[in-house]
């Protein structure tokens, strides 16, 4: 009997294998019939420490064991308290206020919804948003209407909202997206809010900019009192060589959204962080002022208990030398490999990724499925985002994994 089972992109119609993984330990991942899988991509970049990390996994244990779930609207409990003082420690201070979710795409929404409650508490009609070229920011409506528009949500396009979208700053055209930044802001219609995927686009092909332009819009921004939005779902916790990739162009942002990395990628929360200004507009004994924004699990103590557990690692242990270590050993294998194949090599902390030449240099590129059958058949989960290769795996990974992602590239390189 075929699986009832309906998977996230994934296309059944193609009859590809669909393993059954049964355990998972480190950075590798163990199927039911008996193979080792290395995790190269953290499953889905969430997974920093590894699976099954000890002191995560006994946090989750014990607060099971004490309260499961409750109603966070008007209600609070201990793991959630402890969390938000421990994130507004960790995080800049000026983001003083956290405000719980679920997953990266409904921390974006409640993002989005607090910048356009600021502007409507005030008394201001500003309701654009501007978003960069290539970005992906989820798969609910507002995270998709923020997102770049193609293949992942045209059938949706009707749901859509109207967005103001600047040009890549790719090498070279730097200037255009400062330009067209400050003609966007200065425009008599104010935009609301600017939100942005720091330094890297993840989905959209794993693009990097440099920090000083981050830094240069978020000047523009501060200058025209557009709300500036750092989507760090995937960017935080490390992954670009620094606790946020905000930190590099030493800037700090109005409203700051973080996931997967959040619990160690253990179990799913989110939050939203936000200043004491974004707080204060919807602060009132009005009742038609507050936040309307909730899901049934926000906060839920499990997770709460999980992301306790992983900002104790992150102050306990020597996480960012893990993270540099792990950089240094990928910069040498991808320098290692060598092929006229290869376009664009880069990299950010603990990611890297390249193109291979091919007809079609897209998302959906027909040499993506071929890449995914390769590396699958070779007990690796890499995900390649069409023709663009890259590695992202969790920060235990040792040399002899490394090895067997950047040796099974090369020769995919060589022989697909």
């Amino acid at each position: 009997m075929s699986s009832p089972v309906w998977h996230p992109f994934t296309q059944h119609g193609l009859g590809e294998p669909i393993p059954l993984v049964t355990g998972a330990e480190g950075a590798a991942l163990y199927t039911e019939d008996g193979r080792r899988i290395v995790d190269a991509i953290s499953s889905w970049w969430v997974t920093t420490h590894g699976h099954g990390n000890k002191r995560i996994m006994a946090a989750i244990a014990e607060q099971a064991g004490k309260l499961d779930q409750i109603i966070f609207a008007g209600w609070t409990h201990e793991p959630a308290e402890t969390l938000a003082r421990g994130l507004v420690e960790i995080m800049p201070p000026a983001l003083a206020h956290v405000f719980f979710s679920d997953s990266g795409s409904t921390s974006v929404e409640v993002a989005l919804k607090m910048a356009l409650g600021f502007w409507a508490n005030r008394g201001e009609a500003r309701h654009r948003i501007i978003v960069m070229e290539g970005s992906y920011h989820g798969d609910t409506i507002g995270a998709m209407s923020v997102g770049q528009r193609g293949v992942f949500n045209r059938p949706y396009a009707p749901l859509l909202f109207d967005v103001a979208t600047l040009p890549f700053p790719a090498a070279g055209r730097e200037q255009e997206t400062l330009d067209a930044l400050e003609a966007l802001c200065h425009a008599p219609d104010a935009p609301a809010a600017f939100i942005v995927e720091p330094l890297i686009l993840g989905a959209g092909g794993m693009l990097i900019y440099p920090p000083r332009l981050l830094a240069e819009m978020r000047a523009i921004c501060a200058r025209h009192g557009v709300l500036f939005i750092a989507d760090e779902v995937m960017t935080g916790w490390g992954r670009t060589g620094t606790l946020l990739a905000c930190e590099q162009a030493e800037i700090v942002p109005d409203i700051l959204c973080l996931s997967k990395g959040l619990t160690g990628g253990a179990i799913p929360l989110a939050v939203t962080l936000a200043t004491r200004e974004i707080f204060a507009a919807h602060y009132s004994d009005d009742r038609t002022k507050q936040f309307f924004h909730s899901s049934s699990y926000t906060a839920n103590p499990i997770a709460c208990a999980a992301a306790n557990a992983n900002l104790a690692i992150w102050r306990e242990e020597p996480v960012l030398d893990r993270v540099a270590a792990l950089g240094r050993r990928q910069a040498e294998r991808l320098a290692r490999l060598q092929s006229p194949r290869i376009r664009n090599r880069r990299q950010i902390g603990t990611i890297t990724a390249l193109e291979i030449a091919d007809e079609e240099s897209s998302y959906m590129s027909a040499l993506g499925p071929r890449l995914l059958a390769f590396f699958r058949e070779r007990d690796l989960l890499l995900r390649p985002l069409g023709n663009t290769v890259y590695v992202m795996p969790p920060y235990c990974i040792d040399d002899a994994d490394l090895d067997a992602i950047y040796g099974s590239i090369g020769e995919a390189l060589d022989t697909l």
